[in-house]
C-alpha cells in the first residue's frame, strides 16, 4: 500500500527530522510511505480574515495538486470523527481489502485546512479536540500509522 503523508511546512527542529525518520523506516517494512511537504504560506502581521483565508486557499491549492484521483484522502481535522487505534487499524485493512491501494493523509497548516481540501476527504479525522503544532501531528500520525500496520499484522506493540 502506497501511504503518503502531504503536509504543509518543513520540519525544523532535530528531534522531529529524528521522529519522523524512525517512524519512516519501521513503516517501509509495511507499506510504501512517502512525507509530500507542501510549502508554508505567508501571513502577513495582524491579518484580516480574508488574509488567512487567502493563506488557506493557496496552500489548500498545493495540497490539491499532490492528490492523486485514486488516493484515499483521510484529512487531519479537530472536527473530524474520532477513533481509537484499532479503528484507524481496521480503516487501513478496510482500505487494502477492497482493492484501495493508495491512502493520503493530509496534515494542514497552522490556520487548517481549505474547505476544497476538507471537501476532497474520504474521511475527516480528528486525533483531539486540542490543537497540536503540525510538526509534533507529522510524528503523532506517523506513529499511530505504523500501529495500525502492527495491529494489523496481530504483532506485538500495540499496548
Amino acid at each position: 500500500m502506497k501511504v503518503n503523508i502531504i503536509t504543509v511546512g518543513k520540519l525544523k527542529e532535530r528531534y522531529w527530522v529524528d521522529a519522523c525518520a524512525e517512524y519512516m523506516k519501521r513503516l517501509s517494512a509495511y507499506c510504501d510511505p512517502e512525507i509530500i511537504e507542501v510549502k508554508e504560506s505567508q501571513l502577513r502581521a495582524n491579518p484580516s480574515e480574508a488574509d488567512e483565508e487567502a493563506v488557506k486557499t493557496e496552500e489548500g491549492r498545493e495540497i490539491l495538486r499532490r492528490i492523486r484521483p485514486e488516493d484515499y484522502v483521510i484529512t487531519l481535522e479537530i472536527k473530524g470523527k474520532s477513533l481509537d487505534s484499532e479503528e484507524l487499524a481496521w480503516n487501513i485493512e478496510r482500505l487494502g481489502i477492497s482493492g484501495r491501494s493508495s491512502v493520503a493523509f493530509v496534515i494542514g497548516g497552522s490556520l487548517g485546512l481549505s474547505e476544497e481540501v476538507s471537501g476532497r476527504a474520504d474521511l475527516k479525522l480528528s486525533f483531539s479536540a486540542m490543537t497540536f503544532p503540525h510538526q509534533m501531528m507529522r510524528v503523532i500520525l506517523l506513529e499511530q500509522i505504523y500501529r495500525s500496520f502492527k495491529i494489523i499484522r496481530g504483532e506485538t506493540y500495540h499496548k
